[in-house]
């Protein structure tokens, strides 16, 4: 007798191995057998390719980063990367700012985490301050308590800007006293730490400046200090009038340079000139006050006359007019020690008068005040550099756009103002933009690419294989699935089952564990009973012993 083990039925008269018992993929085999895993195999391997495609999408898809937090501190850093871990939100930390980032749609979920263990433990901001003043407390713990709000607020403020990884601001300010006759004006100091490789402009730092003097009382800007990580004075590289000079000429001259646009632009075409504009701004005031007081300029404005005569007055004249007789006799005068020759007739009185005028005149004054205030232009120098094309420019057309430059800054010959105008070949430029890989959109757009790819390869070399080798073996199935039926219908009647050919059929050991039904199954068995009874008492016997044994 055969043993089961290597018993090998025949299907259809060819002859195929049956596997072993004790083979491991026995089980697996007989469950993809089943005529219920063989129909729902095009479904498996359907959605086994959905499966990988999608797999390969979310493998190669990378959701977008966000910075979770600017500016923080290295143990900072280590203790909020701690608790992003504990709470199992992915994060990542950048190589080259070291910024710590996570997902985008996880970012506030993260913060919110983060703020539920008291992290990041940075500098507490004046609102905690002023929250955390204890009642009862003293006028100077208060004081003290505000000024520190005011300073943590103001750093924070100042940290907002890009190139400050951080701020430290301190603030001078006396107590107001009546004993005291004069204030002394409130100081501050800031401390900043930049950033590795940045730098502030002035403008930068006087805007640093102004916005502390704004936030206290009785501040002046120049009396804010501004400091870096190196010790370097950064409030001292432009003072406020140097920078109101150079916000005075930088608008002047966008100003020219506007008005240069507006009338050569629609001419020329934009990038067929170049302009620019220098004026020298006169940042000195002056003011003279001048009175002077004309020399034919008055008037009698009034005028008063007192006389007074004292002592007899003589006799007046009588007689006719002109004649010696009416003339008064004359004095007789007396020279040296000589006796005199006539004495004055005795009883001759003697006569005084004093006569004092009074005048008031209205003299001319005038009064003239020049001023001279800041922002004079001294000079204006205008550069224009034209394209030039196929066809050079004629003299008239230049000297017409000479006139229209000089138009439209003011020019002025008598102060000194220069106007040069030159047509050149414009020299092609690169371009200097980065390349189309270099752009930040190209990365995430390669990687959706690739997973596309991928996902289709995916469909196309496993998805369909499986998908067209799950039809085949459908169709087989079913064929032999036919093929049983009509065995079975043979056996069941007593009657053997002939085909096509005229060969008997035979049952097999395949035709029973492929049988549509506990029923089918059944009157396949008892049919290979009548079909070879020794053969199936063999079988029988060997799954007995084996029972026994295991």
């Amino acid at each position: 007798m055969a043993d089961p083990q290597t018993l090998t039925p025949v299907d259809n008269g060819n002859r195929l191995p049956v596997p072993a018992f004790g083979n491991r993929l026995a089980p697996l085999q007989q469950f993809v057998r089943q005529p219920a895993v063989q129909r729902a195999l095009p479904a498996i391997a359907t959605t086994t390719a959905i499966g990988l495609a999608a797999l390969a999408w979310f493998t190669m898809q990378s959701a977008p980063q966000a910075q979770l937090f600017a500016g923080l501190a290295d143990a900072d850093k280590s203790a909020v990367a701690d608790a992003l871990q504990t709470a199992g939100i992915a994060h990542n930390i950048d190589p080259a700012t070291g910024a710590l980032t996570v997902d985008a749609d996880k970012m506030h979920a993260a913060r919110i985490a983060l703020a539920g263990q008291g992290l990041p433990k940075a500098a507490p901001d004046g609102d905690n301050l002023i929250a955390s003043l204890p009642m009862g407390a003293s006028r100077a713990i208060e004081g003290e308590t505000l000024r520190a709000a005011r300073e943590a607020d103001l750093a924070r403020t100042i940290e907002a800007i890009d190139a400050v990884k951080s701020a430290r601001i301190h603030i001078a300010a006396a107590e107001p006293s009546l004993f005291v006759r004069e204030d002394k004006p409130a100081t501050a100091s800031v401390m900043l730490t930049l950033q590795n490789g940045r730098s502030l402009s002035d403008g930068q730092v006087q805007a640093i400046r102004f916005l502390v003097a704004s936030s206290v009382p009785g501040m002046n800007a120049d009396q804010v200090s501004v400091i870096d990580q190196r010790g370097a004075l950064l409030s001292d590289t432009a003072t406020s009038g140097d920078m109101k000079a150079f916000q005075l000429q930088t608008q002047v001259e966008d100003r020219f340079r506007r008005s240069l646009d507006t009338l050569l632009g629609p001419m020329l075409g934009a990038g067929n000139y170049s302009v620019e504009v220098h004026a020298d701004v006169d940042m000195s005031e002056s003011q003279a006050t001048r009175e002077s007081f004309p020399k034919d300029d008055r008037a009698l404005r009034s005028e008063q006359i007192t006389r007074q005569v004292s002592g007899q007055a003589p006799p007046p004249a009588v007689g006719i007019p002109g004649a010696l007789s009416n003339e008064p006799p004359q004095a007789t005068t007396v020279a040296g020690n000589a006796p005199a020759a006539a004495a004055a007739p005795a009883g001759a009185p003697e006569t005084q008068s004093n006569e004092n005028a009074a005048r008031a005149y209205e003299v001319g004054r005038e009064i003239s005040v020049t001023h001279q205030p800041q922002g004079q232009i001294r000079r204006v120098s205008v550069a224009v550099a034209l394209n030039q094309g196929k066809k050079a420019l004629s003299q008239a057309d230049m000297a017409k756009i000479d006139a229209l430059v000089k138009g439209a800054v003011g020019f002025d010959a008598t102060r000194g103002d220069q106007v040069a105008i030159s047509q050149r070949p414009f020299a092609k430029v690169e371009d200097e933009s980065p390349a189309f890989y270099d752009q930040g959109w190209f990365l995430p757009l390669v990687k959706q690419v690739g997973a596309i790819i991928a996902a289709l390869l995916a469909f196309f070399f496993i998805g369909r294989p499986l998908i067209r080798a799950a039809k085949e073996r459908a169709a087989s199935r079913a064929a032999q699935n036919a093929s049983l039926e009509a065995s079975l219908l043979a056996a069941t009647d007593g009657q053997p089952a002939l085909p096509p050919g005229g060969n008997r059929r035979e049952i097999t050991l395949e035709m029973i564990e492929a049988a549509p039904s506990y029923e089918a199954r059944a009157n396949l068995v008892r049919a290979f009973v009548r079909q070879d009874s020794a053969r199936a008492a063999l079988v029988v016997r060997q799954l007995m012993q084996e029972g026994a044994r295991g």
